[in-house]
């Protein structure tokens, strides 16, 4: 049997706004951005560049219970976690291009990693994972 997850939803307050942050800001990918009339809601997928795996499907609050999840997807906890091969360069860029980092750059045992909140508060991990750490 061979099975993988393919999304991973993100409650969003606006798409255009996500859009914005995660293309802009985080140099994602918008892989679909797809009007679906029935449900009046947009298909909207972005991802990271280069990447093959999961992507993140923006979705927009749609109920009021909803609102209360954007930017607290995991209560508080790391959310997401970007893998990069090069962690100065992207710390450098995402820094100059105004993302907050909440924790700065440490080495740990598995490799290099910062926090930063994305444009909702949500907080990911932009690490460098080492040789010691599968992938």
């Amino acid at each position: 049997m061979k099975q993988s997850i393919v999304h991973i939803a993100l409650v969003v307050n606006d798409y255009d706004e996500a859009i914005d942050f995660y293309v802009n800001k985080l140099k994602f990918e918008l892989i679909e951005d797809t009007y679906q009339a029935e449900q009046d809601k947009r298909w909207v997928v972005v991802a990271p560049p280069g990447s093959n795996g999961v992507s993140l499907l923006l979705a927009r609050a749609s109920k009021p219970e909803q609102h209360d999840f954007i930017g607290n997807q995991a209560g508080g906890r790391v959310f997401l976690f970007l893998n990069t091969d090069d962690f100065w360069r992207d710390y450098n860029r995402m820094q100059l291009d105004g993302i907050k980092f909440v924790r700065p750059p440490q080495e740990q045992d598995y490799g290099t990693v910062a926090v930063f909140e994305d444009l909702y508060g949500n907080l990911w991990d932009l690490l460098q994972l080492n040789d010691k750490h599968p992938k």
